[in-house]
Parts: C-alpha cells; structure tokens; sequence
C-alpha cells in the first residue's frame, strides 16, 4: 500500500518541492525515512505515531518505509510530520482524498495538535509556482501564507480536524485575508527633534537615508552617535510590498517573524554587539540560516564600536557593501542572501576616545592610536560613502529648550527624493542611487565642464580611488534628488566631496 503527498524543502530563502512517499509492507513493526533526512526529520516517527493514536486514527504494525524525494536534497525540521502522518493514512485508507493539487506542511504534536514553522512564505510562492492551488498550513502561519495571491490557504489546528475536513463531515473554512488597512507608524523612542546641535551629522544622515548610501561617524564618547543612528530609522521611507515580502521572507526562515505581524511593514534595524560570532553577523550553519546583515536587508545595520569587531568580521563586509548580496558556500552547495542594508557604523579617533578632543586630553600613545585606526582597512573604509565627525555638544545646546527639526519634516523630504529615483529607475531592478554600478552611474550622473573640474582637483588632492570617484557621482545624484535637481551642480558635488575622509587610516 503506498500514499504519497506533496511537502517542502528550503534552500536559503527559496523553497522546492518534495514528494513524501509512505510505503507499507508486511514485515516486522518498524519505520525507516529515507531521503537525506536530519535528525529532527528521523525524529518524527515517534512524534507521528503518537500523534495518530492519540487522534483517534489506527498506525499500521507493519513495515513502514517514508521516502523524501529528491533523495539527493537534505531535508531538515519538522515541517514533514504532517505530511508524513497524512500519507500514512492514506496508505492505510484511513483518509481517501485527491491530494494531486495540494500541499502540506506542519509539526505535530503528540497529541496531534498542528504547531507552526518557519519558512511558510516562500514554500506558498513555491506552491504557487508550481501550479498547485491549496496549501494545508498550520493555524499560526495562515495569515503569513495567505500573502500569496491564487492559493487556497487551509488552517489546519490538529491531525483530527484535517481527516474531518477531508472526510468531508466537518470541513474547514479557507482562511480569509483581512480588509488592507494602514499600518501605523511605529512608536520610535527617539526623534531628530531630540539630538541636541549636530546639524552638520543630521544633514548627512538625511543625504544617506535619502540614497541609502554607508555611514562612518567618528567622535568622542557622550557626543550623540548611537543617538543619531537610532533615529535614523524615522526619516526612513516606508517600504513598497515588494521590498516588504522580500523582508518577510528573510524572516520567516530565520524563524524570528512575529506571530501577530504576517507580514514586515516596517524598516529592519539591528545592532549587534562587537561580540557577535561570524555566523550570527553573516549567516551559516549545516543548513545556512540568514544572519544580521541579511535580516537588515532594506533596514539599517548598525555597527557600534566598529573598530571592536573582528577584522574578519570587518572584512566580510566588503562583499555585500559592494554586492548587495552575501554567499555561504558549503560542501553541499552555496546558498545567497540577499544584503542590500544601508550600514551605519559608529567608532571612537581612539582607544580612550578622546584624540583630537578640544577639552579632555587624550591618554593615548601615537602608536596605539595608529594601531586602533588601523583595525578598519582602507578597502572597507573606501566602501563607506559619508564619513562625519561628530564632536562633542556644548553646553548651551544641550540646556537649550528649543526642540530641533522633528523626523516628520526630514522624512518628508527623503520621501521626495526616493520618489524622484523610483521615476529615474522604473522598469530597472535598482531602488536608490546607492544601488547604481558603474554603467548606470555614467548614464544617470553627467556633470558639466565646471564639475569636471571639481572633482579632477578632489582626485588628486585626496587620492581617491576608481570606487570612491563613482562613490562621489552618487552621493552628488542623491544630494541633487534633495534640491529637486534634474542634474548634479558643483553646489551638490561640493557637498559630496565633503563627505568623503580628510585623513587615510
């Protein structure tokens, strides 16, 4: 006797389809899965019996064979118990239902409650692909599938009421995708209107969430960098639903999507610590899990205490700032991610903090200044767009009443200039300036004979590299985009200039 439904596998952030074929044979009792399974998958056996005797439902003495197709795909989690259990009983004719046009995926537990997973939004696109028009999902992740158009999401809360509905006696409800209402803006604790002085650091902050271009802010300790770069997420734009899906989806399989919020509407921002491992800042794992420069994808990835972090953490950076995608290759495969974030990193001149510092003396010697400075190479330090001092705020500033300019007003202005760029790249894959290569950059960036000339004397006085020249043209096209400019002015290029660091590390 065989059963044989339809489930899924992830890869990365994509999903294929896998065959769960349940074979049953006189012999001794026993259950064998086969298919590349992990040991959460081999695991399941005990999980599945239990949860069909304790539904109600008979599971065969006999021998038991479970094959997961493709046998060459390594399968992994407990997203197989259903479809597993199912096939079993339709083995055993226990349930007789056309399942040629349908798919399921979810845990069980042992007393047959249906619990949910990860990684649901991409196996309903991959459902969808592939021409399939219901999708059996645990209760918890029925909102998240349901984002996909043209498939009918079943809510399944236990084994019993799937062999009920597909019996016919006591049939479930298609889950219905609520009325679209506006989400709200989130409640940051942190306003522009708060950070006492620092105009010049607010005005680049605004000039790169505007093009999401990189961030350097270098300063004493107390001065308002960590302040700032909290508050960089109010002027963000809201993102459009592609971008949100494709953050859901980094989500979803990293397993930390919030049960009440199927789908991400707000900007990503996340901080980790200077002691996070190499596979919690990129990713990894036997199977590779997406790490935080992925889950900031379309968000902000702040880095406080820069020179802290690892040089080969620091270093892995250079792919994705350049890229806008992060690969994990392993001896089973490669899987990429994408890693298209605007980083915003935070250092202190010094050890103590204070070198270059008007009122408190610096305790350091040269040589431990240089050796800190160094712990950013140049290749990195050229990948990083702005670079801002940020000094220390006077007195007055932080007694004054008066409030600065609040989010609201700059976010409206960024706003404006994204808009002016989704114009500029409609049709194209790009979104902001920051995302241009080269080809794009000489179509979208032309600059008159006085620019020319601006930036030929920037080259050589500053020694700036092919990068930090394209680096430049783009930084000068959002800054245009600001003034609601058609074409970059030597006032905007100027600006640009800048931006860029006075002293090599």
């Amino acid at each position: 006797m065989l059963g044989k439904v339809t489930s899924f596998a992830l890869v990365g952030l994509e999903s294929t389809l896998v065959s769960v074929e349940v074979d049953i044979s006189r012999g001794l009792p026993s259950q064998t899965i086969v298919g590349l399974p992990d040991p959460a998958v081999r695991e399941s056996s005990e999980r599945v019996r239990a949860a069909i005797v304790n539904s109600g439902l008979v599971f065969p003495r006999a021998r038991l064979t479970v094959n997961l197709a493709p046998a060459d795909l390594r399968k992994e989690g407990p997203a197989y118990d259903l479809p597993m259990a199912l096939g079993i009983l339709l083995a055993t004719e226990q349930v007789s239902a056309d399942l040629t046009s349908a798919a399921l995926v979810g845990e069980l537990s042992l007393d047959g409650e249906v619990r949910a997973i990860n990684g649901v939004l991409p196996m309903a696109a991959a459902a969808q692909e592939h021409g399939l028009t219901t999708l059996y999902v645990p209760q918890g992740n029925a909102a998240e599938a349901a984002l996909v158009d043209g498939l009918e999401v079943i809510p399944v809360a236990s084994l019993a009421s799937l062999v009920g509905h597909l019996h016919g006696y006591a049939p479930i409800q298609p889950f219905q995708v609520p009325p679209a209402t506006d989400t709200p803006a989130p409640a940051y604790s942190t306003d522009f209107s708060d950070v006492k002085g620092q105009e010049h650091v607010k005005r680049a902050l605004e000039v790169a969430a505007a093009g999401s271009h990189n961030v350097l802010l270098s300063g004493p300790p107390g001065a308002g960098k960590t302040l700032l770069a909290r508050a960089v997420p109010t002027i963000l734009p809201r993102m459009t639903l592609e971008e949100s899906l494709a953050v859901t989806k980094i989500y979803s399989v990293a397993g930390i999507l919030p049960s009440d919020t199927p789908l991400m509407r707000h900007r990503p921002f996340r901080a980790p610590h200077h002691t996070v491992s190499y596979a919690g800042l990129v990713g990894g794992g036997n199977v590779p899990r997406p790490g935080e420069i992925s889950l900031a994808h379309r968000g902000v990835l702040f880095l406080d205490e820069l020179p802290e972090f690892g040089t080969k953490l620091l270093e892995m950076l250079r792919q994705p700032l350049e890229d806008r995608k992060l690969t994990i290759a392993r001896s089973s495969g490669s899987v990429t991610f994408p890693a298209n974030f605007m980083l915003i990193a935070a250092q202190n001149p010094c050890p103590c903090g204070y070198y270059g510092d008007p009122v408190k003396e610096c305790t350091c010697t040269p040589a431990m200044v240089t050796r800190y400075q160094k712990r950013i190479s140049g290749p990195l330090l050229d990948r990083i767009d702005i670079h801002c001092e940020v000094p220390r705020v006077e007195y007055e500033r932080l007694s004054d009443d008066r409030l600065g300019e609040p989010s609201a007003a700059i976010r409206r202005r960024v706003e404006a200039a994204r808009e002016r760029q989704a114009r500029r790249f409609a049709g194209t894959p790009l979104l902001t300036n920051a995302d241009m290569g080269p080809a794009e950059v000489r179509v979208y960036c032309p600059l008159d004979e006085a620019g020319r000339s601006l930036l030929r004397a920037a080259m050589q006085q500053l020694q700036m590299t092919a990068r930090a020249y394209h680096r430049i043209l783009k930084l000068g096209r959002t800054i245009a985009d600001l003034a609601g400019s058609d074409r970059i002015q030597t006032v905007h290029l100027a600006e640009a200039i800048q931006y860029r660091p006075r002293r090599q590390f």
